[in-house]
């Protein structure tokens, strides 16, 4: 599998950009200089220079530090969401799958309803009825992105549990809970892994719409989709502003979904050859 995996482009550059982006995040004070929140309206808007190397923004912040400082809103946001919406769609998957009858068709129609609403303006509705804030965009994120684990999870424990070892442990006497922790879940895990990657690029998208619009993380904390709403006012003065907030967003969702085809294509015999 490791040989594998050098082996793809795919699995090499998503590695390597997430890579980059989880060091960022997490060694921000060590490498830039600057701190994100000091303000000096002196160079505010400076174009990009040997002093500040991506420029500064509408208060004079320099915008490397605010874009590195940023990696680690959207990273937290896209790993928490993605690990709220995989343990209330494993569960729900798990339960529809295994116990079947009518509880699988009312719980399978109520995934359909949700999915029928746009993502984004479902979150917008989620956020707009809580308090601002990191918590309430990992909630509301959680809460859009559940439905697809939950039909993923759900198609798996209906195949596994017609498994030889699945109606062996059944005979031996093994609780339905038992059977599904002990046999079904641990088989049905390899696909939530590309499932989870994929995933996070979508939760970091929806986080920097969210912001965009004022309804995600609030400022002065720094953030790359209200850094971009900034910009924007900006773009004809100053577009370095919104122009590499813009890439740090559409370079850090590449990455990861680069990784996670990466992993699907290692993951499937058919596609190992190519």
């Amino acid at each position: 599998m490791a040989v594998r995996a050098r082996r793809s482009t795919s699995v090499v550059i998503g590695g390597a950009i997430v890579a980059v982006l989880v060091v960022a995040a997490v060694f921000a004070s060590f490498i830039v200089p600057y701190d994100p929140y000091a303000m000096n309206p002196a160079v505010r808007l400076e174009p990009p220079s040997a002093a500040n190397i991506l420029g500064t923004d509408n208060y004079g912040r320099d915008l490397l530090t605010r874009l590195v400082y940023g990696a680690r809103v959207s990273l937290v946001v896209g790993l928490a969401s993605i690990v709220l919406a995989a343990v209330i769609g494993v569960g729900i998957g798990l339960i529809s799958g295994y116990v079947g009858g009518w509880s699988d068709l009312l719980i399978m129609r109520g995934v359909e309803i949700v999915q029928a609403f746009p993502p984004l303006l479902l979150a917008l509705a989620l956020v707009s009825i809580m308090e601002v804030g990191v918590a309430s965009v990992i909630l509301a994120v959680g809460l859009v992105q559940w439905t697809v684990f939950a039909r993923v999870v759900r198609g798996s424990t209906l195949a596994l549990k017609e498994e030889e070892f699945v109606l062996a442990a059944r005979a031996s006497g093994l609780s339905g809970p038992r059977i599904v922790l002990r046999h079904i879940l641990p088989n049905a895990l390899a696909p939530l892994v590309v499932l989870a990657t994929l995933g996070i690029g979508t939760a970091i998208t929806t986080e920097a719409a969210l912001s965009f619009l004022g309804l995600g993380v609030p400022p002065p904390t720094p953030n790359w989709g209200a850094t971009l709403a900034f910009g924007l006012s900006y773009i004809r003065d100053s577009p370095h502003l919104a122009t590499f907030p813009g890439l740090a967003i559409m370079i850090t969702v590449l990455g990861f979904n680069l990784l996670g085809d990466g992993l699907r294509d290692l993951g499937d015999p058919r596609l190992r050859g190519r």
